[in-house]
């Protein structure tokens, strides 16, 4: 009877030990089934674009005078630069609105280039940097008046630059419409998967870009965002 007892005993100790190991690979398969379900991850991109004006404009006027007199050839520079001065200011721009340049001066003898025409060409130039973006953009559509008062103005439209200066007035709301969107993607690949998004494990704001709308008119410029965010995914 004794042995029998110590026999039952010890059955029930090692049908414990099993119930309690399965118990225990149960709740391991549970955990790691739950680990694993949270590691699922989806990484998405949201863009975010706007097209805004331009909010100030850099703009060089050059004008050249030859000669064979040096000293005479530069009063012809100055005269021209006065004239240009008035044109700005009749417009309503103001002194601190345009800055002058230092004359830049070729002699064809001291370079040993052909002496043919004037010995000397003078260059002057006057830049425009303001804020009043369609006011000097008016003007250089207006340029031919200063042509007409006999000074020989040249301007290169891709030498002047207009930027836009305003971006972080416009980049809370860009981050949130690019974070938007990346969230309508991450939701369309989990739905298609037969999943649910959860929280977000990641985000990357990424780097705001700033460029012409177009290039005939690099006066209005596209504002362009893309965050990469890296969401869990869930059953």
């Amino acid at each position: 009877m004794e042995k029998n007892s110590g026999w039952t005993t010890g059955g029930l100790i090692g049908a414990g030990v099993a119930v309690g190991l399965i118990f225990l690979g149960c709740m391991f398969y549970t955990g790691v089934s739950q680990y694993l379900g949270q590691t699922r991850v989806v990484t998405v991109k949201g863009l975010a674009e706007r097209e805004v004006p331009a909010d100030q404009v850099i703009w060089p006027i050059t004008f050249k005078e030859t000669g064979d007199n040096l000293l005479t050839t530069h009063t012809k520079v100055e005269a021209d630069s006065q004239k240009v001065v008035a044109f700005l200011k009749k417009s309503g721009l103001e002194d601190s609105e345009f800055s002058f340049g230092a004359p830049e001066i070729q002699d064809r003898n001291a370079e040993g280039m052909d002496m043919r025409g004037p010995r000397y060409t003078l260059t002057g130039s006057i830049t425009v940097n303001s804020t009043k973006v369609d006011q000097v953009r008016r003007l250089m559509a207006a340029q031919k008046e200063l042509i007409g008062e006999g000074v020989p103005v040249t301007t290169d439209k891709w030498n002047t630059v207009f930027l836009y200066t305003k971006l972080n007035t416009v980049k809370p709301a860009m981050v949130e419409e690019a974070t938007k969107n990346a969230r309508e993607v991450a939701q369309k690949f989990a739905a298609d998967s037969g999943s649910h998004i959860g929280k977000i494990k990641s985000a990357n704001q990424g780097q705001f870009s700033i460029t012409d709308a177009n290039q005939s008119t690099p006066y209005e410029k596209k504002v362009r965002v893309v965050t990469t965010v890296t969401y869990f995914l869930k059953d």
